[in-house]
C-alpha cells in the first residue's frame, strides 16, 4: 500500500511540475483556438463553395436564354446588301436594272438583245474593265435554295433571305455552293463567267433582287437592309392604290356627261386586227351595193 501511494505521490508531483511550466497553458490555448479557427473556415469555405455553384447554374440558364435573342437581332441590324464580289472595287456595272421611271437612252441601255428581241434588264451586270473573271460572294447571309446549271444562263444561285427576299446571281462559270447550304455574307459562291443570253457583256456576273418574286432594282438598297426594301414596296403599293382610285371616283361624271364619248374609246381601243375586219366588212358592203346598181343597167339597156 506505501508503494502505490509513493507511486501516485509521484506521479502527481510530475504532472504539477510540468503545469506549473509558463508556458505550458498558453500553448494549449493556441491549440485549441487554432483547431476552432480551422473548423469554421472549412465550414465557411464549404458553403461558399455550395452557394456560388448554385449561383453559377442559374446564371448560364439565363445567360443563355438571354444571349440568344441579342445576337441575332445585332447580326440582322448589321447586314446590309453588300456588292457580290470579294473586291468591289475593281467590278463596274456595265449594264444597270430597266427602271420605267428613267430617261429613254437609259431605258434602251438596260435592255439585252436575246434571239432577235430586246428585253427588259431585270438586275444588274458586273464585270471586270479588264475582262477577267473574278470571285462571287454573297451579297447577304441566307439559304441556298438552288444551285445548277442552265445551258443559256450559265450556272444558277438562288439565295433566300429574311421578309422574303430572294438574291440571283447568274452567268457564273462554276458553283460552289449546293441547294440547302447555309451561306454567311461574303461567302464565295462561284466564279463570273459568259452565258448565252447576254453575249455583249463577255465575263461577267448578273445580279438580281427580288422581293416576294417581284425584281427590284439592287443598286436602290446597296448598303441599306432587308428591312428598306419592304418599306419601300408597301410605300409604292399605297401610291399605286391613291393612284386608282382617284380615276374610279370621277368616272360616274364624266359618264354622265358625255355618253356617247364612251363608244368612241371604245373602238379606239381596238386591236389591229378588229379594224382589219371592220374595213374587210365595209369594202364587202359596198361591193354587194354596187352590184344591182350594174344589173339594173344592164336590163335598161
Amino acid at each position: 500500500m506505501r508503494e502505490e501511494e509513493k507511486k501516485r505521490t509521484s506521479q502527481n508531483t510530475k504532472l504539477n511540475q510540468f503545469f506549473r511550466k509558463r508556458w505550458v497553458f498558453p500553448a494549449i490555448y493556441l491549440m485549441s483556438a487554432a483547431v476552432i479557427l480551422t473548423a469554421v473556415l472549412w465550414y465557411q469555405g464549404i458553403s461558399n463553395d455550395v452557394a456560388e455553384d448554385l449561383n453559377q447554374q442559374n446564371n448560364q440558364g439565363e445567360d443563355v436564354a438571354l444571349e440568344q435573342p441579342e445576337a441575332v437581332e445585332v447580326n440582322a441590324l448589321k447586314e446590309n446588301f453588300a456588292m457580290p464580289a470579294v473586291d468591289p472595287d475593281q467590278v463596274q456595272v456595265v449594264k444597270k436594272f430597266y427602271d420605267a421611271n428613267a430617261s429613254t437612252e437609259e431605258q434602251e441601255a438596260a435592255l439585252v438583245f436575246y434571239n432577235n428581241t430586246y428585253r427588259m434588264n431585270k438586275g444588274i451586270d458586273i464585270a471586270r474593265e479588264d475582262q477577267k473573271d473574278f470571285d462571287v460572294v454573297a451579297s447577304l447571309s441566307g439559304t441556298v435554295s438552288k444551285a445548277e446549271k442552265d445551258p443559256i444562263l450559265g450556272y444558277v444561285v438562288e439565295i433566300e433571305h429574311e421578309n422574303d427576299v430572294v438574291t440571283v446571281y447568274q452567268s457564273l462559270a462554276e458553283a460552289s455552293v449546293q441547294a440547302g447550304d447555309k451561306v454567311e455574307q461574303n461567302e464565295l459562291i462561284g466564279k463570273a463567267g459568259k452565258n448565252l443570253y447576254n453575249e455583249e457583256d463577255g465575263i461577267h456576273l448578273h445580279f438580281e433582287v427580288r422581293q416576294s418574286g417581284k425584281a427590284v432594282n439592287p443598286l436602290t438598297y446597296m448598303d441599306k437592309p432587308v428591312t428598306s426594301i419592304e418599306e419601300a414596296t408597301t410605300e409604292q403599293a399605297t401610291e399605286e392604290a391613291k393612284e386608282e382610285e382617284a380615276p374610279a371616283e370621277e368616272a360616274p361624271a364624266e359618264d354622265s356627261e358625255t355618253p356617247k364619248e364612251e363608244g368612241v374609246e371604245e373602238s379606239d381601243e381596238k386591236s389591229p386586227e378588229t379594224d382589219k375586219d371592220a374595213q374587210k366588212g365595209e369594202t364587202e358592203g359596198s361591193e354587194d351595193s354596187t352590184q344591182p346598181e350594174a344589173s339594173t343597167n344592164t336590163t335598161n339597156s
